[in-house]
């Protein structure tokens, strides 16, 4: 073989070995959410879960009354929020009316975590409380969302039939609520 001949040899073994090794590599349906688990732990981390989790259409309204009694971060805030168990998929689109309501559901059981929790805004305003005075929920100002990327992995098919690999994707997750002045279109 000439010197070119060989270094295309060379070329095609590296590359079949690079789509060979672990970062693709196939598993079985039973081994999936214990290599999807070993993954994640090593190379991506996951937030700790909040005490008190709610499912996300059960009511609420904004803390007005228990504002200064309340200890966590979440309940004291200007811009108070709960956690609730996103078990679907979000798609976020502009929200109508409440802050942090999302809407179009769709199934998440082909990604690892399958279910999380996001942060959902309890106030339209903030809570502003001036010289003392009881609280006083502001509409001068907005309750957003603070968000954060997370990577899920995501179930691929292999080329062997029954097989598959896990993709890491990233994906926009609430994880507090903050007081911010409204947008102002021009």
């Amino acid at each position: 073989m000439d010197a070119m001949a060989q270094i295309l040899t060379l070329v095609a073994l590296l590359l079949g070995f690079m789509q060979t090794t672990n970062a693709d590599r196939c598993y079985e349906e039973s081994e999936l959410s214990k290599a999807a688990n070993r993954k994640l732990a090593s190379h991506y981390l996951q937030p700790n879960e909040p005490r008190v989790v709610v499912p996300h259409d059960a009511p609420y309204e904004c803390p007005l009354d228990l504002y200064l009694h309340l200890w966590d971060l979440e309940d004291r805030s200007l811009s108070p929020w709960r956690y609730v168990s996103a078990d679907e998929w979000f798609e976020r689109r502009p929200h109508s009316g409440r802050p942090g309501l999302k809407s179009s559901r769709k199934s998440m059981k082909d990604h690892y975590p399958d279910t999380y929790v996001e942060a959902q805004c309890l106030c339209s305003g903030c809570i502003i409380v001036k010289n003392k005075g009881p609280p006083e929920l502001n509409n001068d100002y907005n309750s957003v969302t603070v968000n954060q990327t997370r990577v899920f992995l995501k179930r691929e098919p292999c080329s062997d039939k029954g097989m598959y690999y896990l993709k890491p994707v990233s994906v926009t997750v609430s994880v507090a609520c903050t007081c911010a002045t409204p947008r102002v279109v021009s």
